[in-house]
């Protein structure tokens, strides 16, 4: 392709809504421009690697047996009545009305359309089992748009559903397609991990898995241990129990150990936070005792973890078997408790408490006293307070003792790519999909479901692959694979070889972009290098006896070669491409 004839839109200047890497490039490089808030265009070079990306996708896709089909984006919403999700997905359904009035969504997600289908039309469990896949617009009305096309509101998704009358069957889905994520993943060029994680408003039944593209960027924490290969997003991510005894305790005024008559209230004037009880009693954080109070489906619940800890949220929410769970606020939380936040702690309290069982094997603590300006000290849990509910309801930190083998656990940042849910018979229940089985039984269909973003692995791979010049891209999902530039375009000798070096790489199915713009070299070579086209041929002074600058835009290789000797080498790195 004839580079004055390309819409690629260079920037020099960084623009100023732009704050992530991937987002400022992909600007300046011409490959996206935003038309609204988290709505972006795809100009010629972005499509071109998205229908790189999808085509990587398709290959891998087909090669498990799932067929493509494509699914309405336009949903009616008494689907979503029917799966019970339409409330439950709240705001961030785009919601509509047609001229007769009936509502409609644009599917954020397309399971209660799949299941329908397969419902109204598979009428034989010999069919089972069977996998469908698409790649489609989405549509979220999401609340926090962040980093161009990482957090968007419409946006390129491949969805893939398995369906099978039985958990063998599922695991064996849930498998194919873990390992095509993994090799989908790798041909990008993109150093990932698949992590344990939380299926959120998909719901399920089954094991669900993220895959984490790292990046300082992403919004996800990945905790991972450093001697083994457990790995789990921060929301789901255990630790080991710690070992904490009376000896560890540093109470203010006083011995470690529990008061005999009980825990004693002291005044606090003025004291509401960690920070200022730590600093005004001069006591480790480990040996507070911090009760917040959350609202479970409305219903309000207080949730106790050490003071150097933090409330998990999402693993309060799974032991409760709630929808939603929010922070209670202070009208709530005085209602709940008669006192104001601040002060709260777990002593006779008339809520359910929650209590993390690290906070459970404090020796003897400091708490809120439920009165305005007091604590107590010697608490005492299940002595003072009862401990009906343990678990792990805190966040895991770095350092903290990996569960299954403890090691060390260590904390990265992940953009999320891929995810993969076993989802049971969650829809198959809600939308009445099963079939007779082989012995004359109905049978609800179980199902899995697979998703990758594949708009946002753009963004991804430029995170993880650029540099201050501009884009890296690897070779596989590139736009063009050789980005040939003859130094000046009114030189006859360079322009002819130019042309014999274009028409032979399109003669071996090589993917070219040709730079006849009559601009200066320098303002070709700094394109070229924000552009990001992993291979290049330079075309200079040496054309008068066949030689040309080849150069790998990863600073892997840079040599002068005859035009014939580009011409195999790059030939070769293509050859490799086919996986």
């Amino acid at each position: 392709m004839r580079q004055r004839n390309v819409l690629i839109p260079t920037m020099r200047e960084v623009p100023a809504e732009a704050e992530a890497a991937s987002h400022k490039l992909l600007i300046r490089a011409g490959y996206i421009r935003q038309l609204a808030a988290g709505i972006y265009s795809y100009l010629p070079l972005g499509w071109r690697v998205l229908r790189k990306l999808e085509g990587i996708i398709r290959d891998e896709m087909d090669r498990t047996g799932a067929q493509e089909i494509l699914m309405p984006a336009m949903q009616p919403a008494e689907l979503w009545h029917e799966s019970g999700r339409y409330s439950l997905y709240g705001p961030e359904l785009m919601r509509l009305h047609d001229h007769n009035g009936r509502e409609f969504a644009l599917g954020p997600t397309h399971e209660e359309v799949v299941t329908t289908l397969v419902r109204d039309h598979v009428t034989s469990y010999r069919s089972l089992p069977m996998t469908l896949y698409q790649i489609q617009t989405k549509f979220r009305d999401e609340r926090r748009l962040r980093f161009g096309l990482l957090r968007g509101r419409e946006f390129l998704m491949k969805d893939a559903y398995s369906f099978g009358l039985d958990w063998e069957s599922l695991d064996q889905s849930y498998q194919a397609m873990f390992g095509a994520y993994q090799r989908i993943f790798t041909r990008c060029g993109l150093h990932f991990r698949a992590v344990e994680a939380d299926a959120g408003s998909i719901g399920g039944e089954g094991g669900t898995h993220e895959f984490m593209a790292l990046a300082d960027i992403g919004e996800d924490t990945v905790i991972s241990c450093s001697e083994c290969d457990y790995a789990a997003n921060l929301e789901m991510a255990e630790a080991a129990p710690e070992e904490h005894s009376a000896a560890r305790a540093n109470e203010a005024g006083g011995s470690a150990a529990p008061s005999a008559a009980g825990c004693e209230p002291f005044a606090t004037p003025g004291i509401k936070t960690i920070e200022q009880l730590v600093q005004a009693l001069n006591i480790g954080a480990d040996q507070l005792l911090k009760t917040l109070i959350y609202l479970a489906d409305g219903e309000p619940v207080a949730v106790v973890v050490r003071g150097d800890h933090e409330v998990n949220e999402i693993k309060v929410k799974h032991y409760l078997h709630a929808e939603h769970i929010e922070l209670a606020d202070e009208a709530a939380i005085v209602k709940a408790t008669g006192c104001p936040a601040g002060f709260i702690g777990p002593v006779g309290l008339s809520i359910r408490l929650l209590a993390d069982r690290e906070a459970a094997s404090v020796a003897s603590g400091i708490a809120g006293a439920n009165k305005t300006d007091m604590h107590l000290r010697h608490v005492v849990p299940g002595r003072d307070f009862p401990l009906d509910h343990i678990g792990s309801f805190r966040n895991v930190r770095e350092g903290d003792l990996c569960p299954r083998c403890s090691g060390a656990l260590t904390a990265r940042r992940g953009i999320e790519i891929g995810h993969v849910f076993k989802l049971g018979t969650k829809y198959s229940d809600s939308l009445g999909a099963e079939l007779t089985d082989a012995t004359g039984k109905a049978a609800r269909i179980i199902m899995g479901c697979y998703g990758i973003g594949v708009s946002r692995l753009l963004s991804a791979v430029v995170e993880q692959r650029h540099d201050e010049h501009g884009i890296v891209w690897p070779l596989s999902i590139a736009p063009f694979h050789v980005h040939l530039i003859p130094v000046s375009v009114q030189d006859g000798t360079q322009m002819e070889l130019t042309h014999k070096l274009y028409a032979r790489l399109q003669e071996l199915g090589i993917e070219v972009l040709m730079d006849d713009r009559e601009e200066r070299p320098g303002v070709k070579f700094k394109d070229a290098d924000l552009i990001g086209i992993p291979l290049r041929i330079v075309i200079g002074k040496g054309a008068a006896d066949g030689r040309v600058e080849y150069k790998e835009r990863d600073g892997g290789s840079q040599a002068e070669l005859s035009a014939d000797e580009a011409v195999e080498r790059i030939a070769s790195q293509i050859r490799q491409l086919t996986p």
